[in-house]
């Protein structure tokens, strides 16, 4: 993991990493029901566009130039007293 919970003013990223050369960001979206639907359904094209800001400002605060990036959404549905289900999406958008 290169780096969890990045912050700056514009917002945050989750979790970046690598897998091999590929660069990956991951947005973690946790619900305790469905309520508000599926985990994953809360990537809104405002989220996207904004992780992919985010994204490039990462890269440009650790020197880092043109790589190859992959974006994944991991959803953790934590039902009221069941197991934690998590669902990783690679490649998400």
């Amino acid at each position: 993991m290169l780096a969890r919970n990045w912050r700056c003013r514009e917002g945050e990223l989750d979790i970046v990493s690598t897998d091999g050369e590929t660069l990956v960001v991951c947005e973690v979206k946790t619900r305790s029901g469905l309520g508000y639907g599926l985990p994953a359904e809360s990537v809104t094209r405002e989220k996207i566009a904004r992780i992919n800001r985010l994204t490039e400002k990462w890269l440009s605060s650790v020197g880092v130039g043109h790589v190859p990036v992959r974006f994944d959404v991991i959803a953790v549905l934590l039902p009221p007293g069941g197991a934690a289900e998590l669902t990783h999406f690679r490649g998400a958008f």
